[in-house]
């Protein structure tokens, strides 16, 4: 009885739709617009993209410069017909290790391959003895994407830049506020303390200055250089642009209208009435935000805004936040929607020591967006030194809310109205 065996090996290398692409692609590539010279210096820049490693780098440069420096001109083929062997012995790998590294650069699309049914590579030449085609590794694709993958390097490398400039700076304010603070006689403890405290929570958050990022970076050198002009008694730096701002329509979702009148005016007025006293009440420390909190320095009356809060809450605007609590103005947030500062509350709560589990019982109780005002009105009242326990305060506000009893309205109101008695108390000395 005849034994019939069946070849388990099989024919050519996988071909799956996106080297099928690059195949495609690489036929229609331009040959005579890049030498190897300049893909030779691209191949070993590859690195600092991290799209490739440093042997990677090295075969692919292997390849670039066994291919002729002809076939990189007009009706060249730049292509290699090196067996995996010698491709071994040429980088110091394994062959097993060569086969998978060619198969990688070919799925990054910096290669393509063409294998024959007996897996030898060779050239296909026309009758003058020209290279018309073969099976073997294909530059073709490599010279269609100089410009996309030289792009590439250049924006990584100006990022880079960028990045350690901004962590030279970081580290320059981070050492000169430091000082400040070691020599400054003439400045009042508080004012001493509450810098200090500020640069601590900064260099804690930021950690490891070298691995944190350009934009964090930069967002803390704007907090300590604006915690020295503070700390030397200089002119505070404008935070937001006073007088007449564009704002959202209350029943327009993305059109802007400059807002002259507000709607419910007569129950908006109820507040207004409440400003002036705002400055006489003594803020509680965490431990006893459940039981006096600001947001229940108003008693309830019959047809009072309490009993209009949810009509009310429409009315809080993201600029009254953001006017209210300045502190998100020196961590360098300016959110210009609810859902990035929705997004950014996870980060603020870290800086105010929060822990993540108060803020997912405040979102749980609150939802998102109610929870990211509360925690932006938490930060400043701690950046205020008016509680002692920020999480503890955010865990007093999630009480009140489930129990009915909360309204951020008028904590954001009160605040507003501090700041404004608190600037024109500026505005009065300064004249």
């Amino acid at each position: 009885m005849e034994d019939i065996t069946t070849c388990q090996r099989p024919v050519g290398r996988k071909i799956t739709p996106q080297r099928a692409e690059f195949r495609r692609l690489a036929k229609s590539a331009e040959i005579g617009m890049v030498t190897r010279a300049q893909l030779a210096v691209l191949a070993q820049n590859l690195t600092c993209t991290g799209l490739i490693n440093g042997t990677e780098s090295h075969l692919l440069l292997i390849l670039i410069n066994t291919a002729p420096a002809d076939a990189f001109e007009k009706s060249g083929r730049p292509i290699v017909f090196k067996s995996n062997r010698q491709l071994a012995f040429e980088v110091g790998r394994s062959v097993g290790r060569v086969s998978r590294m060619l198969s990688r650069l070919f799925d990054l699309g910096l290669i393509t391959m063409q294998d024959s049914g007996n897996y030898k590579r060779y050239p296909i030449r026309n009758s003058d003895g020209d290279i018309t085609d073969g099976c073997g590794v294909d530059l073709r694709i490599l010279v269609l994407r100089y410009g996309e993958l030289n792009r590439l390097v250049k924006d990584i490398r100006a990022e880079k830049k960028a990045t350690e400039a901004a962590l030279r700076r970081y580290r320059g304010a981070l050492r000169n506020i430091r000082y400040a603070l070691a020599v400054a006689a003439d400045v009042r403890a508080t004012v001493r303390q509450r810098v200090a405290d500020r640069v601590e929570r900064i260099s804690n958050y930021i950690g490891i200055a070298a691995k944190a990022s350009n934009r964090m970076l930069r967002r803390a050198t704007f907090l300590l250089e604006w915690s020295m002009d503070q700390l030397m008694q200089l002119a505070p730096r404008p935070q937001y642009q006073l007088g007449a701002v564009k704002t959202t329509c209350l029943r327009v979702e993305n059109d802007m209208q400059k807002q002259t009148t507000l709607p419910y005016q007569s129950e908006r007025s109820n507040v207004r009435e409440g400003w002036a006293h705002v400055g006489q009440h003594s803020f509680p420390k965490a431990d006893a935000a459940s039981r006096s909190a600001f947001e229940h320095t108003a008693t309830r009356r019959p047809g009072s805004v309490s009993e209009r809060e949810p009509q009310r809450q429409a009315l809080l605007a993201l600029k009254d936040i953001l006017r209210a609590t300045p502190a998100l103005g020196e961590l360098g947030c300016t959110p210009k929607n609810f859902q990035e500062l929705v997004r950014l509350t996870p980060m603020l709560c870290r800086f105010a020591g929060i822990s993540e589990d108060a803020r997912r019982g405040a979102v749980a109780t609150m939802g998102e967006r109610q929870a990211a005002v509360a925690v932006a009105v938490t930060l400043e009242k701690a950046n205020r030194r008016e509680v002692s326990s920020p999480g503890g305060y955010l865990r007093a506000m999630a009480e009140r809310a489930a129990a009915g009893r909360l309204h951020l309205t008028r904590s954001v109101f009160g605040l507003m109205a501090r700041r404004d008695l608190e600037e024109s108390t500026r505005t009065a000395g300064q004249t």
